[in-house]
């Protein structure tokens, strides 16, 4: 039989009611052993396929999971992306993707969008989260986990790794390495929690090396290529010419060493230049970028674990889950010693 076999046609050569069919399909009622590989055996020999649909309104569950992105073609998001789709199949989840571009009223009503797709929870990917998106996504009632660097503003379940630590651990380990007059740009000129945490740990890290903290050598930019470009650029037109620069992406710490080039300066020679994800744009990239290794795979593979756990009703340990980062040291950062 070919690929329009029904399950009407599964009962009778299984010589079973519709109903029966259903439940072996669903396994929502016991039916004997018997029965059951029957009913397999035909299911097997003919190919059917059962209609999602139809399923979903027997289990009431739709192995949906929807998935709420801002940039889906940015390198953040797509090495967290991947994490998440090995595990929604392992698991055997289907995922509703939708591309924000950034707008805060297309993530709101992507929220409301997905609702009526019937998906069984939502992992939403921000850049900036605020009370809109918390509120909307409360009143859909849906389970929802986030990966923001403004989640843990709010009493959400998060995963994002310990910034404070990673930003102090990178502008120490400049520091080891000779620097002293070291420029921050951060990706971001909101007051969160986060940026917060990264300058605190910048600057936690100078007073212990008793490094007086300069604010002019501290810039706020964008996430993007363009964003590190201009904000580097801002540094050299004001004629400083930082020994080390700490860049929290890795995108724009590739602009940020674009602008010193275009300058007329030599990365590391003499500007370095560290980033922060380590992306795979951090390992083509020439001179191979020094940065902090955030696991975005992992990012995406314990949000999705975390948002069936709570589909499921199961409790989870923790409401915001921190995972570990490392110093990936490559070509863009000169040791002076």
């Amino acid at each position: 039989m070919k690929n329009n076999v029904t399950i009407k046609d599964v009962a009778k050569l299984s010589g079973v009611s519709i109903s029966t069919v259903s439940r072996v399909i669903n396994d929502s009622k016991p039916v004997t052993d018997e029965v059951k590989q029957r009913v397999l055996n035909v299911i097997k020999e003919t190919g059917y396929v059962p209609n999602p649909l139809a399923r979903s309104l027997v289990t009431k569950k739709s192995k949906l999971i929807g998935v709420i992105v801002p940039e889906v073609s940015d390198s953040f998001v797509n090495e967290i992306l991947n994490g998440i789709e090995a595990i929604s199949k392992m698991y055997d989840y289907d995922i509703l993707l939708v591309n924000t571009y950034s707008d805060k009223q297309q993530e709101l009503d992507s929220i409301k969008l997905l609702k009526t797709k019937q998906v069984e929870g939502i992992l939403m990917l921000s850049w900036i989260l605020d009370d809109d998106h918390v509120n909307v996504m409360k009143e859909s009632r849906i389970p929802a986990v986030y990966i923001s660097k403004t989640a843990r503003d709010f009493d959400i379940y998060t995963v994002s790794t310990s910034n404070e630590d990673a930003t102090y651990d990178m502008t120490k380990y400049l520091i080891n390495c000779g620097h002293e007059e070291i420029a921050l740009i951060m990706t971001s000129r909101e007051e969160t929690i986060l940026e917060k945490e990264r300058r605190n740990g910048y600057e936690r890290a100078l007073t212990d090396s008793n490094i007086k903290i300069d604010d002019k050598l501290i810039k706020y930019g964008l996430t993007d290529y363009e964003g590190g470009y201009s904000s580097m650029k801002e540094l050299l037109n004001d004629k400083i010419i930082p020994s080390a620069v700490f860049v929290t992406g890795d995108e724009a710490a590739v602009g940020a060493v674009n602008a010193i080039f275009d300058a007329g300066y030599n990365v590391p020679d003499d500007i370095s230049v560290a980033g922060f994800n380590d992306t795979k744009l951090a390992k083509i990239y020439r001179p191979k970028l020094t940065t902090v290794y955030q696991p975005l795979f992992d990012m995406g593979a314990v949000a999705i674990r975390a948002i069936i756990k709570l589909i499921n009703g199961e409790a989870l340990e923790e409401k915001q889950i921190e995972l570990p980062y490392q110093i990936m040291e490559r070509e863009s950062v000169i040791n002076k010693k």
